[in-house]
């Protein structure tokens, strides 16, 4: 398969190897941000960690489709948009995929029972996030849409608000209501980084808005 994928890629013009890659780099994003929602839904540990193995390999995969991506803007000088715009959207997708694993794999690491409203909706809020990401990064191949890309960056803006909503009122409630400082401790590093994921997430948008300003 390996092989086949290399043989199309010596036909494929030189300037849509990225569109390419970036629909493969958005599609884990996505794909991490559905894993991360199954996470925090799955009441049993060992279950959990399943999910968490499937969330280390895809974001594996996505650091071996930013690093070609980084190679591809190496080799070839034609590119669909700047140079400095191609490696600001892969490092800001990639620190997406990066604080999405992190996330999952920190509700293991301190055995925390993620089955609360905060961080159940925040993590709801992460995927609807990730989808948008997926749509508006397919959309910038023709960019001939761009209704979708805007009402998408719209949505990830609103999204990142209500992060920013949801983190402040839960850790008000987390220190009223819990009496041991560890899972204070533990909680609020991991809403902490969940509200992350969604500042990367409008960081996406940040970048994929300059590149329209610019070329539709």
């Amino acid at each position: 398969m390996k092989g086949f994928n290399a043989f199309v890629h010596l036909f494929l013009p030189k300037d849509k190897v990225f569109y390419s890659l970036f629909e493969e780099v958005a599609d884990c994003v996505a794909n991490m941000g559905e894993l991360l929602k199954a996470v925090v839904r799955e009441p049993d540990f060992d279950k959990r960690a399943a999910l968490i193995l499937e969330l280390e390999t895809l974001e594996h995969v996505n650091d071996d489709l930013t690093h070609r991506i980084f190679t591809e803007l190496g080799r070839n000088f034609i590119t669909p948009f700047d140079r400095e715009d191609i490696h600001y959207l892969a490092n800001a997708l990639d620190d997406v995929c990066d604080y999405i694993y992190s996330a999952g794999k920190k509700i293991n690491f301190y055995k925390v029972d993620p089955n609360e409203p905060g961080i159940l909706k925040m993590a709801d809020l992460i995927e609807q996030g990730s989808r948008q990401i997926r749509g508006a990064v397919r959309e910038l191949r023709n960019m001939r849409d761009m209704r979708t890309i805007t009402d998408a960056l719209v949505r990830v803006n609103s999204i990142e608000n209500q992060a920013d909503d949801i983190f402040d009122r839960s850790i008000e409630h987390l220190f009223e209501t819990e009496p041991d400082a560890k899972e204070v401790i533990k909680k609020r590093d991991i809403y902490r980084v969940l509200e992350t994921v969604t500042d990367k997430c409008e960081d996406v948008t940040n970048v994929i808005e300059s590149i329209i300003i610019k070329y539709a």
